[in-house]
């Protein structure tokens, strides 16, 4: 611990002595924020410094129960003894705590301990324990190469391929278990980030470039391994293949090689790299809706052959889920990119915890110092943090190291720390509301070691109660629990000094409720149908029927009671001779109120504190204008034309109804400087008049002209005329049109007459019925004589 101490930093161990400071001169004050309190389980739950006396007698005769419950200095200076205090404490059991491991062996290294804790807390009171790291020296290594393979990497392919004997030396100087890796990507093969043609499909690179392979999305090409010869030869059989537009499918890639452990060939006990090369950007949730890929990604394993199955069926995965599968698979990614994408891969290098970004040459060559340069940085890295909390639970880091990151509720920071060094957090705990059986895991990032941490809450008093049913303190009539008296059926009270009898508790209850509403206002006990009220926290007593009233909760004027002016009386200021205000803080004056005719407020409010408290829709400083309200010009004409014309609707009462309130003039010519008003009265004539509101509410003085417009009667004789002519002249026209629609029709009918007279043709034969009218008859007796 002394070396801790010397080799912190000066803000550090501040913070160290800020924790340390609760045992120590810096502890703060204990307060007990009472709020309602029936029972010992209300008060522990109210904060982490009430405690709860169960002493018999404590309480005084009336006094609520909820006195019992204050800090334990207060309660102590008040006569209970220490052995009667109820007092949760936080306690801390340590279930696994294997020792850190010095070296990697065959057998599972230890790098974290402990591996188990359990808490048992109070609310709001937290608690720390000490969490200790250290890395093993020789810890294996699991690095998979992913490589863009689209057309503008090939240069770095070809140096890529030579890459393997430098790779596997470089890693040999970190640990003697490296294994290596090799995946390779492009992007999804339908439009439009590939072309679909067929014969494209098969050769997307340029016709000139002869070693190419078929378009794809991504391709596991080798399972991690320690041997050389085989990274070797499997590198050496990729070549260079295409697509159509410039960002690639690499969070598809890296998704897959994260969530398909079994096909890489990750171990359980390894440092997990994922070397991402690339030139160019990346597609990312959204993107598939250009091809009419709908379905989100769900972060499932799809390798079939070594191939991502569903590429062109699944959407690409968003930031936030690659983050959670890395982190979850304890895997850390290395970007080496060109340097026209650096800064696109370190914006999301910080959204990725426990992630490095190296700028590659360009063509690769400098890629194997790159990669232990990113890993030197994330190695002397060790980042503490935590899964999913529980419901209202706080965790802060605070690390115990040379080079200490800042104190933080989602992680602690230890920067510089080499292999077998071993560094410290104290992680403090804090519950907010009441659990059991809770947990929740702590870890450092890209490391396999967890801390499960086990969480419950001492919400419950455990009162060493008396076994007596009928206990003397309780008057035989019911039991002590935890100091007050729970009564026996058909008794209640402070004591159980009180017989329900025929009534009933409720009945009797019922009685102490105002409105239906708390038993004596939750500020006295309900005894035998009537309140016994209880004392304030300075000794004076409620009072009221319903204990609604107290003495000193008045309105305060500069941090004095009624402003020092007055008497607090039920919760209202009783304000003395010469001063008023809700908290008696105004001399009584209506200086401020005064008018230039000398009156308050226009008689239109009241003066309150030498300002004028004005009647609705008047307007301050002195009430003197009504915005809101209606427009005197027409709410007043009837008195307007009763007074001054003796007509309209008021006719008959005219001085009952309008003289109180409008005094009235005939004029010429206007001497009022308000606006004038100009309305059509009951006989359609048109009245001019002015209005000047004088002191009062509905009080007007009103100058009236003598002459009123009242437009010409209109001629009856030229009325009836007009009316005749125009019936006259509107028949003749209706008969002229009827015989018009007669003579067409007629015309009509006659010319198709002529028509079809036109088109019969006669027969030129006789006509065998047809008979002559005239008949010759010859006389036989004539003889011609």
């Amino acid at each position: 611990m002394s070396y801790l101490l010397r080799k912190m930093n000066p803000c550090g161990l501040f913070l160290l002595l800020l924790l340390m400071s609760r045992n120590g001169l810096c502890q703060q004050e204990e307060v007990c924020s009472k709020s309602v309190i029936n029972s010992c389980n209300d008060c522990i739950r109210s904060g982490p410094y009430c405690v709860w006396c169960q002493q018999l007698n404590f309480t005084k005769p009336g006094e609520q129960e909820a006195a019992r419950c204050d800090t334990k200095a207060q309660l102590m200076a008040r006569g209970c003894t220490d052995i009667e205090i109820i007092s949760p404490r936080n306690t801390q059991t340590i279930i696994t705590n294997k020792p850190l491991s010095s070296s990697f062996t065959r057998q599972e290294p230890v790098q974290l301990s402990p591996q188990k804790i359990s808490l048992k807390l109070r609310l709001g009171l937290p608690t720390t324990f000490s969490v200790h790291f250290k890395r093993v020296e020789g810890y294996p290594v699991d690095l998979y190469y992913l490589m863009d393979l689209s057309y503008s990497m090939k240069d770095d392919l070809e140096n890529v391929k030579g890459l393997g004997q430098s790779l596997f030396a470089a890693l040999k100087k970190i640990t003697a278990h490296a294994q290596i890796g090799f995946g390779a990507f492009v992007d999804k093969t339908v439009l439009p980030y590939t072309n679909t043609n067929p014969e494209k499909l098969r050769r997307p690179c340029d016709d000139n470039y002869q070693q190419c392979q078929a378009a794809f999305g991504y391709r596991h090409v080798l399972s991690l391994t320690s041997k050389e010869e085989d990274f070797k030869t499997k590198v050496k059989q990729q070549f260079i293949s295409g697509n159509l537009d410039s960002p690639e499918g690499s969070l598809d890639a890296i998704m897959q090689a994260a969530v398909c452990g079994d096909k890489i060939g990750w171990r359980n006990s390894s440092t997990r790299l994922i070397v991402l090369t690339t030139d160019a950007g990346f597609h990312m949730a959204g993107d598939g809706k250009l091809a009419g890929i709908l379905e989100p990604n769900d972060e499932q394993c799809y390798m079939e052959s070594s191939i991502y199955g569903r590429s062109s069926e699944m959407d690409y995965p968003s930031v936030g889920q690659l983050a959670r599968q890395l982190e979850k698979n304890n895997i850390q990614p290395i970007f080496a990119v060109t340097k026209n994408m650096e800064d696109v891969y370190k914006k999301l290098s910080k959204m990725i915890p426990k992630s490095e970004v190296g700028v590659l040459s360009t063509n690769s060559d400098n890629v194997v110092n790159l990669i232990v340069n990113a890993y030197n940085r994330l190695s002397s890295s060790v980042t503490l943090t935590h899964d999913t909390l529980p419901d209202n639970v706080r965790v802060v880091y605070t690390p115990i190291c040379s080079n200490p990151g800042p104190a933080g509720d989602a992680k602690g920071i230890c920067n510089k720390v080499h292999d077998g060094d071993e560094i410290s957090f104290n992680v403090t705990v804090t519950a907010h509301s009441c659990m059991e059986s809770q947990s929740f895991t702590i870890s450092p990032l890209g490391i396999k070691d967890t801390l499960t941490v086990s969480l419950s809450t001492n919400c419950e008093c455990l009162c060493e109660d008396p076994n007596d049913k009928k206990h003397s303190h309780c008057r035989m009539n019911g039991r002590v629990s935890c100091g007050i008296c729970s009564c026996n059926e058909g008794h209640v009270g402070q004591f159980c000094e009180c017989a329900v009898g025929e009534k009933g508790g409720q009945s009797l209850r019922s009685t102490c409720q105002r409105q239906n509403g708390t038993e004596c206002e939750g500020r006295g006990d309900c005894v035998c149908g009537r309140c016994r009220c209880h004392t304030t926290e300075s000794g004076k007593s409620y009072h009221g029927d319903f204990c609604e009233c107290d003495d000193e909760h008045c309105e305060k004027y500069k941090n004095k009671l009624c402003g020092g002016n007055g008497r607090c009386i039920c919760g209202k200021c009783n304000c003395g001779s010469g001063f008023e205000g809700s908290a008696c803080q105004c001399a009584v004056s209506d200086v401020g109120c005064r008018t230039l005719n000398n009156s308050v407020c226009f008689g239109r409010g009241t003066c309150k504190c030498n300002r004028c408290q004005c009647k609705e829709g008047y307007q301050r400083p002195h009430c003197q204008q009504c915005l809101g309200c209606p427009d005197p010009c027409q709410t007043k004409l009837n008195c307007i034309e009763c007074l001054g014309f003796e007509s309209g609707p008021f006719k008959k009462n005219c001085t009952v109804a309008c003289s109180q309130s409008i005094y009235h003039e005939m004029v010429d010519h206007f001497l009022l400087t308000s606006k004038p008003c100009q309305q059509k009265d009951s006989e359609g004539c048109w009245v001019t008049f002015k209005l000047e509101q004088l002191v009062g509410e509905d009080n007007y003085k009103a100058e009236i002209l003598k002459q009123r417009v009242c437009p010409e009667p209109p001629s009856v004789i030229a009325i009836i005329g007009g009316s005749i002519a125009a019936v006259a002249l509107i028949g003749i026209m209706l008969l002229m049109l009827i015989k018009l629609l007669i003579y067409m029709r007629d015309l009509k009918e006659f010319r198709k007459f002529e028509n079809e007279k036109k088109k019969s043709r006669w027969a030129e034969a006789d006509n065998p019925l047809f008979k002559n009218a005239t008949t010759t008859v010859a006389n036989p007796t004539f003889t011609g004589e």
